[in-house]
């Protein structure tokens, strides 16, 4: 946690941009795993937590943007839940750890609620991805769960996106600790990467890390040797000789912040020359984005960066025909890389999408969106300093994608489809790293550098 002036400064920050209304902000709820009394880990809601600190199940945060009255919601343990859990502090004592002085019982915020909507008044709620949040937005604004999203604050949505995207200095020392997290757990993923391992088992070992370290993991870990298959949480495979291992993992810090960070290596601890040169291809791609990016860019202008990388390379190899630039221009690159060249990263990470890039229409307020150029919205992203993005641009021979493409027609000219037959059985190939932007460019975030370099992997690989 923060000291207090920082989220009463937030909070200060949020009323003045909302300007006017009730703004809520609830807190997450412990999820039932298969019973109620046996919850799945408790992972707070980050925005919550951006403004009140709290890192707690249950509380509702409540801001009025006109009078400046700012109040949690939620309920004291009672003796049968200090049975269970021993003595905790109070709703009060907490508030006061963040800058909070009203405290009230959670069913106080029903008529508070629905006081200010008897008034006219609007409420402010960003958009709701949990059940338990829906039901309880439901409950207190006379809504139907299915029409929630209809009556979502755009406002907040934007006023909050723009609030996080800028990291300030304690928030980048929190992100720095993440990246501690993040860099034992991969190097210890390459020490144990061999012929015979199970996936699970590095997959197991890495989360200790992060849990021992920290929170946990910031996502679940994709510990693989089918790289071309992006979210894969399969992690049942057995390492064989010959084969790529791809590991997309990180950890978050004591404080909520995330890393996220990817590499790919060799079972073997050697690459083959097939291997070696799709790899530094990818690292030419990944390096260049880190050279290049800086305050005001478009992140567009930094994802076709990458693309023309690979490009390059990919027609040096012989896989694409023609110009690099004409790859790019027909789309043929989306083929071997399907995905973004990066995202936002801070309290989630893939930070403030809970509430855009995914959830959320904008085609009615492109304009806006485009003005705020803040994460939640990706064509019209801006970076600017504080601004946190991965950096992980990739190479991936998908059989399926491949073959729907071609059967198509797709590219055609273009991509060497006789040439792809040779690397149907490949894998793919991801490296990640965190990006800081600068006032006057930006830096890859740790004290240190993974090993990233066929050198350097080649060097801790199943050592």
């Amino acid at each position: 946690m923060f000291p207090a002036k920082t989220y009463v400064a937030r909070r200060r920050e949020l009323r003045t941009k909302i300007g006017n209304g009730i703004i809520l902000l609830p807190g997450n709820p412990l999820s039932p795993n298969n019973y109620p009394n046996n919850a799945y880990y408790f992972r707070q809601d980050s925005s919550f937590r951006y403004y009140f600190g709290l890192n707690v199940p249950s509380i509702v945060g409540l801001i009025d943007a006109d009078s400046g009255e700012e109040a949690l919601y939620g309920d004291d343990f009672t003796v049968e839940d200090i049975i269970w859990t021993g003595p905790q502090p109070t709703l009060r004592e907490m508030g006061a750890e963040v800058g909070i002085t009203a405290t009230f019982p959670l069913a106080g915020l029903a008529d508070r609620v629905r006081k200010a909507v008897a008034l006219g008044r609007k409420v402010h709620y960003l958009p709701p991805y949990r059940g338990e949040t829906k039901l309880l937005l439901s409950d207190l604004l006379g809504i139907k769960p299915a029409a929630l999203h209809d009556y979502k604050s755009v406002d907040q949505m934007f006023a909050v996106a723009e609030m996080r995207e800028k990291k300030s200095a304690e928030e980048i020392e929190a992100l720095e600790r993440a990246f501690r997290i993040g860099y034992d757990m991969h190097t210890l993923a390459m020490k144990m990467c061999r012929p015979g391992i199970i996936e699970r088992e590095i997959a197991g070992a890495i989360e200790g890390v992060a849990k021992s370290c920290g929170q946990g993991v910031s996502f679940p870990s994709i510990v693989s040797q089918h790289g071309e298959t992006l979210h894969n949480l399969n992690a049942e495979g057995v390492l064989e000789e010959g084969r790529l291992l791809l590991c997309d993992a990180g950890g978050e810090s004591l404080e909520g912040y995330c890393s996220d960070h990817t590499r790919t290596y060799p079972v073997s601890g050697r690459f083959t020359q097939k291997q070696k040169e799709i790899y530094e291809i990818v690292l030419a791609a990944h390096d260049h984005v880190a050279r290049i990016v800086k305050p005001h860019m478009m992140y567009t202008e930094v994802h076709n960066a990458a693309y023309m990388v690979l490009a390059e390379g990919l027609v040096a190899l012989g896989l694409l025909k023609g110009s690099p630039a004409d790859a790019v221009a027909a789309g043929a690159m989306t083929m071997f890389m399907p995905h973004g060249l990066g995202h936002g990263l801070g309290m989630d990470v893939h930070d403030c999408e809970a509430m855009g890039e995914r959830s959320f229409d904008f085609a009615t307020i492109a304009e806006r969106a485009a003005q705020s150029g803040t994460c939640i919205y990706r064509a019209a992203w801006r970076l600017e300093p504080g601004t946190v993005l991965t950096d992980e641009p990739g190479l991936y021979f998908i059989p399926a994608l491949i073959d729907k493409c071609r059967a198509e027609g797709l590219y055609t000219g273009i991509v060497n489809y006789d040439a792809l037959d040779t690397y149907r059985d490949f894998g793919g190939i991801r490296i990640e790293d965190d990006i800081l932007v600068t006032e006057t460019g930006s830096r890859i975030l740790g004290d240190r550098r993974i090993p990233a370099t066929v050198g350097e992997l080649e060097a801790v690989v199943g050592r």
